[in-house]
């Protein structure tokens, strides 16, 4: 047995909450549930304009970005507020509402356990 401790995935349960999900991959076969929580998280990534902003909050400086910040991805507004929205719903983003604007903010916790599920492959 090992002393490495393994953070677990997490999953929304509203919008700002998350609970813990799934193990390392190499640590036993996924039930159907952690399976379909898991890949929840990773549809969301697959598309690349939700992969780029995703990527453009998680690099901003501090930690988070204004939507203002981040909307010149080459899409409509109302589709950069769709994609947040399905980032936000795979809990991968947190969003705050600071007068007229919307930050987001990535999951840390979410982030560090996708790739410590699929680091153990290695």
């Amino acid at each position: 047995m090992s002393n490495v401790k393994v953070l677990p995935l997490l999953e929304p349960e509203a919008p700002e909450a998350v609970v813990p999900c799934c193990p390392p991959l190499t640590e036993r076969p996924l039930t159907a549930d952690e399976a379909e929580k898991t890949a929840r998280m990773f549809k969301a990534l697959g598309d690349p304009v939700r992969l780029r902003l995703f990527s453009l909050v998680a690099s901003h400086e501090g930690g988070e970005a204004c939507v203002c910040d981040i909307s010149d991805v080459g899409v409509s507004q109302p589709t950069v507020s769709h994609h947040l929205k399905k980032l936000k719903e795979a809990g991968l983003l947190t969003s705050e509402r600071r007068g007229t604007w919307v930050y987001y903010r990535v999951e840390p916790a979410v982030v560090a356990a996708m790739g410590q599920m699929l680091g153990s492959l290695g």
